[in-house]
This record gives structure tokens, sequence and C-alpha cells, in this order.
């Protein structure tokens, strides 16, 4: 299993947007879990981006809470965490 690191603008916006929120920061917690071991498929709907920001993947965490992430060949990064319009 890949290390997962948190980019220090995921912390930010994780601080910001998701800790507020307990319901949202716990089916964080939960998505997390499913994410660990490689699951993508539901309830993730872990996908591929294009355009600015090809090369990057993304997955759901509730509704429109969206977390970007790129996986390298050691390690997985998350970038950024928010809704849509905050991370796209």
């Amino acid at each position: 299993m890949k290390p997962v690191i948190f980019h220090r603008d995921f912390e930010k916006h994780y601080k910001q947007r998701i800790t507020s929120n307990p319901k949202l920061a716990k089916r964080f917690g939960e998505r997390y879990k499913l994410f660990l071991p490689r699951e993508r498929g539901r309830p993730l709907d872990g996908h591929v981006l294009g355009g600015s920001l090809q090369g990057r993947r993304a997955f759901s965490v509730a509704g429109d809470t969206r977390v970007v992430y790129m996986e390298l060949e050691d390690q997985i990064i998350f970038l950024d965490i928010g809704t849509h319009n905050q991370v796209y």
C-alpha cells in the first residue's frame, strides 16, 4: 500500500472547509478508510480529471464534496478538498 501524503493546501482547506461540519468530517474519515485499500469504485466514484487538472484524480466524499489527489509510483498526494466549484 502506497503512503498517503497530505499537501499543505489540502490540510489548510480541510481545516477551513471540513472541520466545522462534524458530519462531513466523519464522512471523510469513512471514505478515507475505503480509499486506503485502493477501493476506487462505488461509493467513492473515483475518476480521472482533465483540462488544467490532467494527471490528477478525484473521489467523492459526500454530495458535492471532492478530494483531488495525484497518484505517483511510490506515494499518493492529497492535493485539495472542497466542493466541486472550490477544487475544480
